[in-house]
C-alpha cells in the first residue's frame, strides 16, 4: 500500500488545500481522468508542490478517501450513540437514526461524489487502496451498528440471531434505499418521498426483528 509522504515543516496550509482541491477534483472528474494539473490548478499551487507533499496521484487519491471515509465513519458513531444509547422508543429512534443517516448524502455530499468515483472506477484503483478505504469507512459503520444491534437484542428490543444480517437489513432498508435511489446524493428527491421511504424500511425491519412476544 502506498504510504503517506511526510508533511513538510511550515507547509501544513498548502497541504490542507491540496487535500481539499482534491476531493473536489476527484469527486467531480474521477480517478482515472483526475490529472494532477487540474488538482494544482483548484488548490492554486504548483504542480511541484502537490509532488512535494504527495508521491503520485494514488497516494493523493488513498489520503482523500481515507479521511473522508473517517469522517463520515465517525459521525455516524455520534448518530449511533446519540439514538442507542438510551432507548424510550424503539420505532422513533430507529426512524431518527436512519433519518439522520440519510441527511448525511447532503451534508457529506463530497465524500459520497467520491464514493461514486470509487464504486464506477474500482477496476482502475489500485485494491490496496480500496481494502484500506472499506476498512476505514463501511466496515467501520456496519461494525458500529452490529454492535448497537446486539446491545438492543440484550436489552430484549429486538430478537436478533446474528447481529451482523440485522445490521445489514437495517443499512439496506434505509439509508440504501435512498442512496440508490439518489446515486447517493447526486439526484434530487423529495423529502417527503425520502421520509416514507426510511418509515416504510424501518417498519419492514420491526416486523422481521421485534420480538414476538
Amino acid at each position: 500500500m502506498t504510504q503517506p509522504a511526510p508533511v513538510r515543516r511550515g507547509m501544513p496550509e498548502k497541504r490542507a488545500a491540496i487535500i481539499r482541491a482534491a476531493r473536489t477534483a476527484f469527486g467531480r472528474e474521477g480517478f482515472t481522468r483526475c490529472s494532477v494539473d487540474a488538482i494544482a490548478a483548484e488548490a492554486g499551487v504548483s504542480k511541484r508542490t502537490v509532488y512535494n507533499h504527495f508521491t503520485d496521484k494514488e497516494q493523493l487519491f488513498q489520503t482523500v478517501i481515507l479521511a473522508g471515509a473517517t469522517e463520515v465513519a465517525e459521525d455516524h458513531a455520534r448518530i449511533s450513540d446519540r439514538h442507542f444509547r438510551k432507548v424510550v422508543d424503539l420505532r422513533a429512534d430507529l426512524l431518527d437514526f436512519a433519518t439522520e443517516r440519510v441527511e448525511g448524502l447532503v451534508s457529506f455530499a463530497e465524500h459520497w461524489a467520491l464514493v461514486r468515483t470509487i464504486e464506477a472506477e474500482a477496476t482502475h484503483i489500485n485494491p490496496a487502496v480500496l481494502e484500506a478505504w472499506q476498512e476505514a469507512g463501511p466496515r467501520e459503520s456496519h461494525r458500529e451498528l452490529t454492535r448497537r444491534m446486539a446491545e438492543l437484542a440484550d436489552q430484549g428490543l429486538l430478537e436478533v440471531a446474528d447481529p451482523d444480517e440485522a445490521a445489514g437489513h437495517l443499512d439496506q432498508l434505509t439509508f440504501m434505499a435512498v442512496a440508490q435511489l439518489t446515486f447517493y446524493g447526486a439526484l434530487p428527491v423529495d423529502p417527503e418521498r425520502s421520509a416514507r421511504i426510511t418509515a416504510s424500511g424501518v417498519g419492514a425491519f420491526l416486523k422481521i426483528y421485534r420480538p414476538t412476544a
